[in-house]
């Protein structure tokens, strides 16, 4: 017979629990089916698979919202609702609480750079005869990272990460179902669970304060939450929960923001 607590864990996975009304009584929140069930979603409820973040914007909790369903409705996907406000498993929330709906760097209730005066007094000026020059792109340099990161999946990369491209935040390791997923560095398990939308199976590992990784489309995972695991150990199995095929999605996070997992990775 299944025991009390593990048929309590699989009747709350992928909810957000415990929200604490503005009364001081507590309330459960949980997440309707469509969570685990995109299709069945009603219209302007379905879930998000990429994020468009919404740099200096951050709204208030009310009573009887989730961590899913401020995300959804405000165009960005539960991971990185929790990820750029910091919030662990299971996901808690409470009114009153003020989240930001973009990465950490700028601060909460910051706003993009206003034009300078000068550049606007420049505008109204007649155009130059000549077109100005292009402006380079700036040049992103990757965190520095004392992790010896390894790759997490033998396979070759069927698709890769692109900066500023939401649909591109991590990698994906193509392979057979079955096959290992292994911890790309020495951590502890923060996530372990089917509850985020898009994502399928999924283990996060924490390294450290600042560096964490997501194990995407498992078929099963083989890790609890607070298990510490060590680099090389088997997380999971690849699988294609979530996905149109067998495959690995792999990601790096700084500060809760998403990096090219390439960039740190051994070359092959």
């Amino acid at each position: 017979m299944m025991q009390p607590m593990r048929m309590h864990r699989l009747l709350i996975a992928g909810t957000c629990l415990v929200l604490l009304a503005a009364c001081g009584r507590s309330h459960v929140v949980r997440e309707s089916s469509h969570a685990r069930d995109p299709s069945r979603a009603p219209a302007g409820e379905r879930p998000v698979r990429v994020s468009q973040p919404k740099y200096g914007t951050t709204v208030v909790v009310q009573r009887g919202q989730s961590v899913y369903r401020i995300a959804t409705e405000n165009g960005l996907t539960a991971l990185d609702l929790a990820l750029w406000n910091d919030i662990p498993p299971p996901y808690t929330i409470h009114p009153g609480q003020r989240l930001r709906l973009y990465p950490g760097g700028q601060g909460v209730g910051a706003t993009r750079p206003a034009t300078p005066a000068s550049a606007k007094s420049a505008s109204s000026k007649p155009a130059p005869s000549k077109p100005a020059a292009p402006v380079p792109a700036p040049v992103v340099v990757p965190a520095a990272s004392t992790i010896a990161w390894r790759w997490p999946a033998e396979g070759g990369v069927i698709a890769s990460y692109a900066g500023g491209d939401p649909t591109r935040q991590g990698i994906d390791i193509g392979g057979k179902g079955g096959q290992p997923v292994r911890a790309a560095a020495d951590g502890v398990v923060v996530y372990s669970g089917a509850g985020l939308v898009g994502y399928g199976e999924l283990v996060i590992v924490k390294h450290d304060d600042q560096w964490l990784s997501a194990y995407g489309h498992n078929r099963a995972r083989q890790v609890n939450e607070g298990q510490l695991v060590k680099a090389g150990q088997q997380i999971a199995e690849m699988g294609r929960s979530g996905a149109a095929r067998d495959m690995l999605h792999f990601e790096i996070r700084y500060n809760g923001k998403p990096v090219d997992p390439q960039q740190y990775l051994p070359k092959r």
